[in-house]
């Protein structure tokens, strides 16, 4: 008998994320499945909490709110930027992602909010914050020892592991 899915379980999955109009934002198709521990903080709380009870083998379609995935848009995450800091053979256009830097160096991705004079006003909050997103999920296996690498909370749906 195939054991339910629990939290602290490492798994590996088959997805596809799209926004509610259908676009696909993230998938595994073509590539490796996505390997986590279940409830460790390496995904997103409604992806957590969508394969629990699930078993190997299964497939299920979830919708996930933004309080239980990128969290909703916060106005406050803006920040403003003499042009003088931007290279000029960078065309600087609204909505251009861009990719900053916090004061500890590690990498912020932005985009341009708008364009003033004197400066650029940067979007930080993360591009699917105050989306609504839709998931198929496949469980491909269960029982999988985590990885002594595993990347916790610094990973991005862009760096594979959809968090």
């Amino acid at each position: 008998m195939t054991q339910t899915i629990k939290s602290g379980d490492t798994i590996s999955v088959d997805y596809t994320g799209r926004f509610q109009n259908g676009k696909v934002f993230d998938t595994s198709e073509g590539l490796s499945p996505l390997k986590f521990t279940v409830g460790s903080g390496m995904m997103i709380r409604g992806f957590d909490q969508a394969v629990v009870g699930m078993k190997q083998g299964e497939t299920k379609a979830v919708l996930i709110e933004p309080e239980d995935g990128y969290g909703l848009r916060d106005e406050e995450l803006y920040v403003d930027i003499p042009k003088m800091h931007f290279p000029k053979e960078i065309p600087l256009t609204q909505g251009l992602q861009l990719e900053l830097q916090d004061p500890e160096g590690r990498p912020v991705p932005a985009s341009v909010a708008e364009i003033r004079e004197d400066f650029v006003r940067m979007d930080i909050n993360h591009f699917l914050a105050g989306k609504t997103l839709e998931f198929d999920i496949t469980i491909i296996e269960t029982g999988l020892e985590p990885d002594s690498h595993d990347c916790g909370s610094g990973c991005s749906c862009d760096s594979g592991c959809c968090h």
